[in-house]
């Protein structure tokens, strides 16, 4: 699996569409803290492994983001890495082989930490500036909750608050912003930054030789902290203002041991807007150890004048070398190509693919010819008002970026298509024409309070699902639906944060007819279209001569009954095909032939819908080859 230009192909030269999904969703806390914290066992036991992979196969998910965290290898402690839980990962991954399953492993975090209110870094990150990890949430300087299924979704508003927007700031800038701030005699950005990439290397190369492993991730969805603020008496770089957040000198007055009253936000359709007025760190208490400080006090960017506090620098971070700060391209890439570097001094010239990821719904990072060329443009995106408010209409949404309200079934379907499209052709134009894969993407389950849970019920869950799918399919991207948690229920959720995305929940598969579809899983040559409606599946492509491996098609048996029937339309010959029952695929050969296909599955007999994890077995299919298509 390599990159060709704008796309992903196999050793036979095959354009790949990755259909899979994100595993899991519990991988971001540990599996046991008693009598010693582990991970491993996550994303399920070893002895389930055979089981859940064989699931995800069955439904024609072949390609795995595998979610690990910087914590769950170096939790102990700075350069002492959990051997047992890289031992269950080779385990897990040469089960995955067997499985015919492939794999990219995801550095995964969200707002830096477990210790944070999200999942990532190890505790010490934290402690190595002298924070007393017990005082986050008294100071204000972290929410945390206990991931409970009938929270509410809080946890992104930790990126606006002074412990993950200080963490991002000196692990990507602190050599810019706060080059006095030391830990153990190295630079802070120095200090986190090795130890980070060095935990990762160490995973990869005990990991090298697993051959589902296509490809690694290098920081899922990487923030900016307080970069690129203009000032600091304001709130910018939000993902999610709800309830009091301060202003990032508000923040460091809190952490410092002072009482601050901040305003009390709700989201709004243009942003967020101020319903109040709160105190946070109540009690006045300071959130670092004896001997430590406010990093941005110890570096003059606030002090204590005569007992007040004064903001010296209110510009700090808005300007890098005399202009404007732009953080994917000033701290962000300069991060990742240090990490690649690293990576591919240890792969022996195997091929590895490299997945980026800038800022969600926000910046990536340019990328041009000198920079390395084995990378995919790894973006991510969520319909925000389904995520946050957990509903769902069919004929409602909004921009997140203007506000402006949409309207109507088919014009809701063609905003989350054409935000797709926004994120490939930014990779067109300004990341050297890289291949897109649409890394997370997802709903929320216990939507419209929890209600098909009750009745059993998902036809609504189904309508989302598949607008999401058209709007993949449309764009003709690869991708992993965030998410598939083995041990969801209905009660605990993906037992992080009150989210509850798995596709599974007891065992079972929730909402099936929204994600299980026909795709091209590999095409022999290059695909034009494809489409998913009615029951019947349609693709255009462009065959290849010079490629003699067929063009594989995933179909599900439970849509085409006992008999489907293939039609084939082509500028000059017949085309050769095959059907395998069991592995749920249409085989195209091109045999030579080069140019243009048309193919279209159905099945006149369909009648039953996706209810469980089975599939009804499909005989011998009907099929007709013709030349001149319309």
């Amino acid at each position: 699996m390599i990159r060709n230009g704008n796309r992903i192909v196999d050793d036979f030269g095959r354009t790949l569409i990755l259909r899979g999904v994100n595993l899991g969703g519990s991988s971001k806390i540990p599996f046991t803290s008693e009598p010693s914290l582990s991970f491993a066992g996550r994303p399920f036991p070893i002895e389930n492994a055979g089981e859940h992979f064989s699931k995800l196969k069955n439904w024609g998910f072949s390609f795995i983001r595998l979610i690990i965290t910087w914590e769950a290898l170096e939790h102990s402690g700075p350069g002492t890495y959990d051997e047992a839980y890289i031992d269950y990962l080779e385990k897990i991954l040469l089960i995955a082989e067997k499985h015919g399953i492939s794999v990219f492993v995801d550095p995964h975090q969200d707002v830096w930490s477990r210790f944070t209110g999200g999942d990532g870094a190890p505790a010490w990150t934290l402690e190595k500036l002298g924070m007393d990890i017990e005082k986050l949430d008294a100071t204000g300087s972290a929410i945390n909750s206990s991931g409970q299924g009938k929270q509410k979704m809080i946890w992104p508003v930790n990126y606006s608050l002074y412990a993950a927007a200080t963490m991002f700031t000196l692990f990507f800038a602190g050599n810019t912003f706060a080059p006095s701030i030391k830990i153990e005699g190295e630079s802070a950005q120095d200090y986190l930054q090795s130890r980070y990439i060095a935990a990762f290397r160490h995973c990869c190369t005990r990991l090298k030789n697993c051959k589902a492993i296509k490809g690694w991730g290098i920081m899922n969805e990487p923030h900016p902290g307080f970069i690129g603020y203009s000032e600091l008496y304001g709130l910018e770089n939000v993902t999610l203002a709800l309830g009091p957040v301060p202003s990032a000198f508000q923040a460091m007055l809190a952490a410092s041991g002072m009482r601050i009253k901040v305003p009390v936000y709700t989201p709004w359709l243009k942003g967020w807007k101020i319903t109040g007025k709160k105190t946070i760190n109540p009690y006045g208490l300071s959130l670092f150890k004896e001997g430590f400080s406010c990093p941005w006090k110890q570096e003059g960017i606030w002090t204590l004048a005569g007992g007040k506090p004064e903001l010296l620098k209110p510009e700090h971070f808005s300007e890098v070398h005399g202009r404007p700060v732009r953080f994917t391209d000033d701290f962000l890439k300069p991060f990742f190509k240090k990490y690649i570097a690293l990576f591919e001094s240890i792969n022996d010239k195997k091929p590895t693919l490299y997945f980026l990821e800038g800022v969600p719904h926000a910046e990536s990072p340019y990328w041009g010819k000198e920079d390395p060329q084995n990378v995919i443009n790894a973006f991510h995106h969520y319909d925000g008002i389904t995520l946050f408010t957990k509903s769902f209409k069919p004929y409602f949404t909004a921009d997140s970026k203007t506000g402006r309200i949409i309207l109507g079934k088919q014009k809701t379907a063609a905003h989350f298509s054409a935000k797709l499209n926004e994120a490939k052709t930014w990779a067109r134009d300004y990341m050297g024409d890289m291949p897109c894969f649409l890394g997370e993407f997802g709903l929320p389950f216990d939507m419209n309070k929890r209600k098909a849970y009750k009745t059993g019920d998902y036809s609504l869950h189904e309508k989302a699902l598949s607008i999401y799918y058209d709007g993949i399919d449309e764009n003709l991207l690869s991708s992993t639906i965030w998410n598939y948690t083995a041990d969801n229920t209905h009660e605990a959720g993906d037992h992080w944060n009150g989210e509850d995305l798995s596709i599974v929940a007891n065992g079972e598969p929730r909402a099936m007819a929204g994600w299980l579809r026909p795709y091209p899983m590999a095409t022999a040559g290059q695909p034009l279209e494809f489409t998913w409606k009615k029951n019947e599946f349609f693709f255009r492509y462009k065959a290849d001569s010079l490629i003699t491996a067929p063009t594989e098609i995933f179909l599900p048996a439970i849509y085409f009954g006992e008999n489907p029937c293939i039609s084939i339309k082509t500028n000059e010959c017949v085309l050769r095909t095959s059907y395998s029952r069991d592995k749920q695929s249409l085989f195209v050969y091109n045999d030579g032939y080069n140019g243009k296909v048309e193919l279209c599955v159905y099945d006149h007999t369909f009648g039953e819908k996706p209810s469980g994890g089975g599939m009804r077995p499909t005989d011998s299919p009907r099929s007709s080859s013709t030349k001149n298509p319309d």
